[in-house]
């Protein structure tokens, strides 16, 4: 129990800070919308069921609806073609939701264009002045979005995201050592990613290769570049594409 109860201390008496990368959950949180005829996602939605009246006097809950891919989320590799006889988000290892980050800040860029790539030789030049991306870890990719998260017109901004390169995404599935990405964006790929080749290259090469996705994260610019831990929280739906995800970052001040 030391280590536990050293932890349980340093948070409270502050020498841990706490984070919370997830962006609150309503019916104003944007989604993705795919072109005819494509199926689309559900926007998330509560209906009351009671609340202290006659259907239940001393109670008030809500049925909720929504997409496993709604909010801040979790892509298991289940949820692309290429990774179709991979895990589902249930089968998600516990080990694998506790886990180092590196963060890269790319807002500026992504300010100036939004139609933004990273690229392998950013990752490069990264890791030359922070050191390796985290053995089992995850890369998070700072581009500002999240401060567009209340608008869902320019949260969408008609398609231009920024995201990652073919070439980079590819680098990451096989080469890096990290067990995914996250994205303050409604998607891990770019908004221009359809017509990369292959489509959608985050999606295609991670999931293909066992790693996963987060997306609309927040808060990315409270975290040091390379010293903080995740916590990634799931629901465990079986036989799940995916799963709207409570997101905390742990942070040594």
């Amino acid at each position: 129990m030391g280590l536990l109860i050293d932890l349980v201390n340093a948070v409270a008496g502050g020498r841990v800070q706490i984070v919370d990368l997830t962006a609150p959950l309503s019916a104003q949180t944007p989604i993705i919308g795919l072109p005819e005829p494509f199926g689309q996602t559900a926007r998330f939605s509560l209906t009351e069921i009671s609340r202290y009246d006659e259907r239940g006097p001393a109670w008030y809950w809500n049925n909720i609806s929504t997409g496993e891919h709604t909010g801040t989320h979790l892509d298991a590799p289940i949820h692309w073609v290429t990774g179709r006889d991979a895990a589902d988000v249930s089968q998600v290892p516990i080990t694998r939701l506790i886990a180092p980050v590196a963060v890269l800040d790319f807002a500026s860029e992504a300010a100036a264009n939004p139609d933004f790539l990273l690229e392998i030789e950013h990752i490069k030049a990264w890791e030359a002045t922070n050191g390796a991306l985290p053995d089992g870890g995850w890369l998070l990719y700072r581009t500002g979005w999240d401060a567009r998260s209340n608008d869902d017109s320019a949260f969408i901004n008609e398609g231009h995201t920024p995201g990652i390169s073919a070439e980079c995404a590819a680098w990451l599935a096989v080469e890096a050592p990290i067990q995914g990405v996250g994205v303050e964006t409604v998607g891990t790929d770019a908004g221009a990613a359809h017509s990369f080749e292959p489509p959608f290259p985050c999606h295609s090469f991670l999931l293909g290769h066992g790693k996963y996705g987060l997306t609309q994260l927040r808060n990315l610019d409270q975290l040091p570049p390379n010293s903080a831990v995740v916590v990634v929280a799931p629901l465990p739906i079986v036989t799940g594409s995916g799963s709207p995800t409570r997101i905390l970052a742990l942070v040594e001040r």
